[in-house]
């Protein structure tokens, strides 16, 4: 006879997963508004997914003026003009421009899809923290489609060849010091 297993007399629930960002903190990452990653390459961090999007200058105010995703017109054209940043830094052998880049085209992919799964753009209950129920048409309308825009924008851009080497560059130049249980062999 299988055991059962015991539950806690506190709650029945399982624990909540809070939004991140709730308690995120830009410093302890690294990212500081004051600083110029262009001058200092060095003390950039390229962090998981959109971190630090909306704190690295002269990126931030380069990139977020193009940075639109409202309707499928927009989203088409604030995507094509990201890449072409993308692109443009690539060339000019700045990486934290090209993954900045990159981080506005995935942010325009996810900031989409929180708007097509939830017209208010609030995913979470604010008192309590719950997700919110989805919008019945979050696969199909606009926001959706400004989704896979960004979407295929984002993906050339982290799959390309010359970004992936500059990205291995940087890490082992300024990130291997981050990582202090990362084996040699």
């Amino acid at each position: 006879m299988p055991r059962k297993r015991a539950v806690s007399s506190t709650s029945n629930k399982a624990k909540k997963r809070l939004p991140s960002y709730l308690d995120f903190d830009h410093e302890s990452y690294g990212w500081k508004a004051n600083i110029d990653y262009r001058e200092h390459p060095e003390l950039y961090r390229i962090g998981l997914g959109e971190q630090g999007v909306l704190t690295c200058q002269p990126y931030k105010s380069e990139i977020c003026p193009h940075w639109r995703f409202k309707t499928v017109a927009e989203a088409t054209e604030s995507s094509k003009k990201i890449y072409e940043l993308f692109l443009n830094y690539l060339d000019k052998d700045d990486f934290v421009g090209a993954d900045m880049a990159r981080k506005y085209l995935q942010m325009g992919f996810t900031r989409s899809r929180r708007y097509a799964n939830h017209a208010s753009g609030t995913k979470y209950d604010q008192t309590t923290y719950d997700i919110l129920p989805q919008e019945e048409t979050h696969l199909t309308n606009e926001k959706a489609q400004s989704a896979e825009i960004f979407k295929q924008k984002w993906f050339e851009a982290k799959d390309n060849d010359v970004y992936k080497e500059k990205a291995a560059q940087h890490r082992s130049l300024y990130e291997t010091k981050s990582r202090p249980n990362k084996k040699k062999d």
